[in-house]
């Protein structure tokens, strides 16, 4: 099965799923009304004095578009959100004309960018939970750095790889029967959502439509983003999960390991 077929597969999925985020719309449109930011504490620390630097931030698999204009109420003139299902995106348009802000909306796979998005980026943003759904992580990293300008930053905070290894339904430390090598490069097919996040969408498991991930090592990502032209300037891990990813397991022994991790890196000059 080629990378495309996976990808159009997850697109469906992501169809489904966004049935959540259209229920949450009017929330989701006063949260960022009333000036929220949806972001996890580590990443604020990166994503500072947007306003004095940041003329258009990009983000790459946007979903609902709520993290990407929390970029604007931080301080990003414009913002643009790339999905490839196009329900998200119309769930950010909605909140973008809600809001009446300076945003575009771009459906397509994160690995097919508009060629007149290239070299236009002052920041790409990506992650928390975006990199598990792509089948070719060095054409993912060269398609954000082609999106830069010069110089322009690069932000991924996104789930640790680590992190994924673990039983999630267990109580203590233990490999997952699935995920559990860290070194695996399986792509794992599966159908419906955690409760934690999307939930059955009142239908069972077996209606839902397949979605395929897989897992990437931490010197996978790095090393792709490297050989696309980023230099790496400041990296961060992090005990603070960005999803109730252990529901069982008390807070104390989750937060002994990482459960997120954050790349700050830049575009060589040309």
């Amino acid at each position: 099965m080629s990378k495309h077929t996976h990808h159009e597969s997850n697109r469906a999925a992501w169809n489904e799923a966004a049935e959540a985020y259209e229920e949450a719309l009017e929330a989701s449109i006063q949260f960022l009304r009333e000036g929220g930011m949806n972001f996890c504490p580590p990443e604020l620390n990166y994503l500072e004095g947007l306003e004095t630097w940041c003329g258009r931030a990009i983000h790459m698999q946007c979903a609902g578009g709520t993290d990407t204009l929390s970029l604007w109420n931080r301080g990003a003139k414009e913002v643009i959100g790339i999905d490839i299902s196009e329900r998200m995106i119309e769930v950010a348009r909605k909140k973008a004309l809600a809001l009446n802000a300076p945003a575009q909306w771009y459906r397509c796979d994160v690995l097919e960018i508009p060629s007149e998005l290239e070299g236009t980026a002052d920041l790409v943003y990506t992650g928390r939970g975006a990199i598990y759904w792509l089948m070719d992580i060095e054409a993912w990293a060269h398609a954000a750095a082609r999106l830069l300008k010069p110089g322009g930053r690069f932000f991924l905070f996104e789930g640790h790889p680590i992190s994924n290894v673990w039983d999630l339904e267990a109580s203590e430390w233990r490999l997952d029967p699935v995920w559990g090598d860290y070194f695996q490069e399986n792509i794992d097919q599966s159908q419906g959502w955690t409760p934690e996040y999307i939930g059955d969408l009142g239908k069972p498991q077996s209606e839902h439509a397949v979605k395929y991930e897989r897992q990437w090592t931490l010197s996978t990502i790095v090393n792709s983003l490297i050989a696309a032209g980023l230099t790496l300037e400041r990296m961060g891990e992090y005990s603070e999960p960005y999803w109730e990813q252990f529901p069982h397991m008390p807070e104390d022994l989750a937060r002994r390991l990482p459960h997120t991790l954050a790349l700050w890196m830049r575009k060589n000059n040309a």
